[in-house]
């Protein structure tokens, strides 16, 4: 019986310190919510400006849902300023004139693509999203993502003069920092705490996958676009092997099968029926397990304007502060704005208290990092919105005015001046090794 007794002794403590081993408290610096492109590219600026930052991910590898993104000028100017476009302009070849066929005549109109930064960025590039998160996640230390890692609440605790940001992971453990970063994506838990209101469907959906041809496709370095009523789908290499496309479409109450195979069958036999074999041709040669089917959500542009994307030290980037539709292709590139500009504003503050996050201060870089997207973000929302209903609008003569005259002949450059806008860079490191602040953008 004693030796039982002591058996059992033993027992419960080894049970008591696995509960104890299991259930932790980390504390940190930053913490960041989402390993997805803002995710990881706010990390990047970080880094880049001395400040460490730790990344929790719900799943447990990188994600890579969508296959492929566009990534305009824009996009290429924030890439250079973290350090990593040079990895990936060799792969892929800028697209610098298109074309929109009307499906109902066969009309055809050509685009062309400009933009004001350097030659090498003067036209959009279509890349493997996992290509780019890989880019990015190459930039961190290896300890730097936790992944599987799932919360159940946030909460503030003041200490003092001071207040912290506290997060309670399923598995007991709980991470305690002075910054949080919401970039958990177009459903973000963090903007929901913020209080700003969840996004709203746009009345459209979109499948998006790759086409392998593996002999080669033989199609130019050109964007191609089809727009009947209440549809419009397009293709764009992103090598002499892979076809990135998309077809977006007004569901109007029924969504598509979620089965690949399904989804590729309605998209040929039903919703693209009538368009040019060549489109179609595309889509048969669909990777399945590329296919993503999603509905278009968008966050009120005035809510972005009028609400709290932040509170005191907590805030939110990419889809979680400004899900938009990608009819101007800008949600990639927006967040990759976000990080630049947030990175900036932290970066500033971190190095002005001699390397040291100081709460206070950190409130306010925070308040000029949303101050300074909020109006650029509200715009890009409303353009993208408008964009997708004019091109995809009905058969009207004042609606084909609209369309052709005015969007196309004279608005669509415009519309692209916004995605060669220039964010601005981080503070440098100088000869000497001393940090040097940065200036809020780039002339």
């Amino acid at each position: 019986m004693q030796l039982h007794h002591i058996y059992v002794h033993i027992l419960l403590y080894a049970t008591k310190q696995r509960i104890e081993d299991t259930v932790m408290e980390i504390v940190e610096d930053v913490v960041i919510v989402g390993a997805g492109i803002a995710g990881l590219a706010t990390a990047v600026a970080l880094k880049r400006v001395g400040v460490g930052a730790l990344i929790l991910e719900r799943s447990e590898t990188l994600r890579s849902t969508g296959s492929a993104l566009t990534l305009f000028p824009n996009a290429w100017l924030a890439l250079d300023a973290l350090g990593v476009s040079h990895k990936l302009t060799p792969l892929y070849t800028p697209t610098i004139r298109g074309s929109v066929t009307r499906v109902a005549t066969g009309a055809v109109q050509e685009i062309f693509f400009s933009g004001n930064g350097s030659k090498a960025h003067q036209g959009p590039r279509a890349v493997h999203r996992k290509a780019l998160l890989e880019a990015l996640a190459q930039e961190l230390p290896q300890d730097s993502i936790r992944f599987s890692s799932k919360f159940t609440a946030i909460e503030k605790q003041e200490l003092g003069d001071s207040s912290i940001c506290v997060l309670h992971l399923e598995d007991g453990t709980t991470i305690k920092s002075k910054v949080l970063i919401g970039c958990d994506g177009v459903n973000s838990v963090v903007a929901k705490w913020l209080g700003l209101s969840a996004p709203i469907h746009s009345g459209r959906a979109a499948v998006r996958g790759l086409a392998i041809f593996p002999q080669g496709h033989g199609m130019k370095q050109e964007v191609e676009q089809f727009v009947d009523v209440g549809k419009r789908a397009g293709f764009v290499p992103l090598n002499h092997k892979e076809i990135y496309w998309f077809l977006t479409y007004c569901p109007e109450g029924e969504n598509m099968a979620r089965d690949p195979e399904l989804i590729q069958k309605q998209v040929i036999e039903k919703y693209a029926k009538n368009f040019p074999s060549q489109y179609l041709d595309v889509v048969r040669h669909a990777d399945l397990s590329t296919l993503t089917w999603a509905p278009l959500m968008l966050r009120t542009p005035w809510n972005l304007i009028f609400g709290n994307p932040s509170k005191g030290n907590i805030t939110v980037a990419g889809d979680a502060m400004h899900p938009m539709t990608p009819d101007l292709g800008q949600g990639g590139c927006s967040a990759l704005e976000d990080a630049i500009v947030l990175g900036r504003h932290i970066g500033n503050s971190f190095i002005k208290n001699r390397q040291v996050l100081v709460e206070e201060d950190v409130a306010r870089a925070i308040d000029g990092y949303v101050k300074e997207r909020r109006w650029r973000v509200a715009g890009l929302i409303t353009g993208s919105y408008l964009s997708g209903w004019v091109q995809q609008a009905g058969s009207q003569w004042w609606m084909k005015f609209l369309r052709d005259v005015i969007f196309y002949g004279f608005l669509f450059s415009k519309v692209f001046n916004a995605a060669s806008y220039d964010c601005g860079t981080l503070p440098s490191v100088s000869a000497s090794g001393d940090l040097q602040y940065s200036s809020n953008k780039s002339d």
